[in-house]
């Protein structure tokens, strides 16, 4: 299994996702739900999954800023985002993927795949 953190401040997005990992990605646990920066930070610090899907345009803590402050943590990131504009940043903190939203079912499955 791989152990997963959903950090997004669109509830609708975060509840998108969940669903679609449920249905389509059945490796996937779920450990926690996030609405916002400050809470995902938390929620890797003390959960340590094994990989993390980040928004990253968030009011307060962006998602770069989150990689910022879990920089000690071991996981990896997988960006979910509807800006394309950030791509190349997003691969220079190592990102595994970078989905655009809404997110198709087929790219995130080779994500959660990249990501094993």
């Amino acid at each position: 299994m791989i152990r997963a953190v959903i950090i997004d401040d669109e509830r609708n997005a975060l509840e998108v996702l969940q669903l679609q990992l449920q249905q389509y990605c059945k490796e996937v646990e779920i450990l926690a739900i996030c609405q916002g920066g400050k809470a995902g930070i938390e929620a890797i610090q003390n959960l340590k999954p094994d990989v993390v899907f980040l928004d990253i345009e968030m009011p307060h803590i962006n998602g770069f800023e989150v990689l910022h402050q879990t920089q000690n943590q071991d996981y990896k990131v997988i960006f979910t985002t509807a800006y394309d504009k950030f791509a190349v940043k997003a691969f220079k903190f190592s990102a595994i993927d970078y989905l655009l939203k809404p997110i198709d079912i087929l790219d995130l499955q080779q994500a959660v795949e990249k990501a094993k």
